[in-house]
């Protein structure tokens, strides 16, 4: 029997969604006001979804505190309160899309679970705007 078990996380981050090989002019037809020069900011909510076996000696699929530990010095620590194009090393030449931003905290998050345990990360950008990613 599989259990899934999910923390919630937030951060608030700055970035700016452009390609350094297209002209502004490019960039704002395709980007809009999310490619401003002076970048613009959002109140990420993350969904944290874990799903395995329960283990019969702790009743855990995963420790929900080792969990939060994780995703605050994966996540929390290395994008709250960052620009995340200038800041994080991740998106240095990578778009800081939503659909981006879920994969790289899929990728900081998995190596850190037991290999036998499946990972799902819902990011929400905007309360209504949110993506999906499980590998």
């Amino acid at each position: 029997m599989k259990v899934t078990v999910s923390r919630k996380a937030h951060f608030n981050a700055a970035h700016r969604l452009y390609r350094k090989d297209w002209t502004d002019e490019k960039n704002s037809l395709i980007f809009g006001k999310c490619s401003n020069p002076n970048f613009h900011g959002h109140n990420y909510e993350l969904i944290v979804s874990v799903t395995g076996t329960i283990d019969k000696e702790t009743g855990y699929v995963i420790d929900i505190k080792t969990l939060k530990d994780i995703i605050k010095e994966k996540i929390e620590d290395a994008f709250d309160h960052k620009n995340l194009n200038v800041e994080v090393p991740e998106f240095r030449e990578l778009n800081p899309t939503a659909e981006n931003i879920v994969v790289v905290i899929y990728d900081k998050i998995k190596p850190e679970l037991k290999p036998e345990l499946e990972l799902e990360i819902t990011l929400f950008e905007t309360p209504r705007n949110f993506v999906s990613y499980s590998g």
